[in-house]
């Protein structure tokens, strides 16, 4: 497999997800804090953006909101030592043992799998 990420399917801006989320804006940066979504520098200016893989939209949850299994995965990969940057590039990297990038897995629901593979990169 390669290690060149692939880029997201879509970028968000924090507004954008708190119009598709029915959310203030306040609360998508509460959601950034707590882990449970990333922003990203993207775009000419860097500005903070939020690769649209990490959420269920209305059209795919009766639940929209954060993926769910992304706030464990990104609080282990810090605990792992990467920082922001690096966890993004590996959730979009694809992994040999994965058989896809792990941002791919965890929305098919591979959770464990994905978190074994983290815990590797910590060792």
């Amino acid at each position: 497999m390669s290690d060149t990420p692939q880029d997201p399917a879509t970028w968000l801006s924090v507004p954008e997800v708190a119009e598709i989320l029915g959310l203030r804006q306040r609360d998508v940066r509460a959601l950034v804090r707590d882990r449970r979504l990333l922003t990203v520098p993207h775009g000419p200016n860097g500005s903070a953006a939020i690769p649209g893989e990490f959420l269920l939209l209305p059209e795919e949850s009766d639940e929209p909101g954060p993926l769910p299994a992304l706030r464990g995965t990104l609080m282990l990969l810090a605990d792992g030592g990467m920082d922001d940057q690096e966890a993004f590039r590996w959730l979009f990297t694809p992994d040999a043992e994965l058989g896809t990038t792990p941002i791919s897995a965890l929305r098919e629901r591979r959770t464990h799998a994905v978190r074994r593979v983290a815990q590797t990169l910590a060792l």
